[in-house]
């Protein structure tokens, strides 16, 4: 009996540890099958309950080893609810000098946590839609990869500032 209750120990303890994020507001994640195309769109539908407060807005990225760059461009789009759209193309770090990539994790997925836009104010009631589009290039080419190995899901995350109790 005692390998059941260490089972049911263990699942209750990652259920405690994974539903009390007092920060968190949104937190979806979308696979990417084999390859990310450069055509394909990740798409998140939101539709924040607060339109005073400031938020911090996060892009999660998980890789493996096989992500073979050390920058990672990414081309977000955030459709208002009025149907104005604000488009930014951002480059993250994702790899140290040496090769070592960066992130979070023990395994050989890292999961990295990307700023986004911080203090940001939901001003409009409805639904925003965020569009998540690789733009990756190689150095000396004109044209992008096409296909990106290595990245595993990409996820939008909306939060609660640390400084700031929910």
């Amino acid at each position: 009996m005692l390998p059941n209750n260490s089972f049911l120990f263990f699942l209750i303890a990652a259920f405690v540890f994974t539903s009390c994020d007092p920060n968190r507001v949104f937190d979806d994640y979308q696979s990417v099958p084999n390859t990310w195309n450069k055509e394909h769109v990740i798409s998140f539908k939101v539709n924040p309950v607060d339109s005073v407060k400031p938020l911090d807005l996060f892009v999660n990225i998980r890789n493996t080893n096989e992500y073979k760059f050390s920058n990672l461009f990414l081309i977000v789009e955030m459709i208002n609810p009025n149907g104005k759209i604000q488009k930014d193309t951002l480059e993250y770090k994702m790899a140290e000098p040496s090769g070592k990539l960066l992130g979070t994790g023990y395994t050989d997925i890292k999961e990295n946590k990307l700023w986004y836009k911080e203090g940001f104010v939901f001003n409009e009631t409805g639904d925003y839609t965020i569009n998540i589009q690789q733009a990756m290039r190689e150095n000396g080419k004109v044209n992008g990869v096409k296909n990106l190995d290595g990245i595993t899901d990409v996820g939008f995350r909306i939060e609660n500032p640390t400084n700031i109790k929910p």
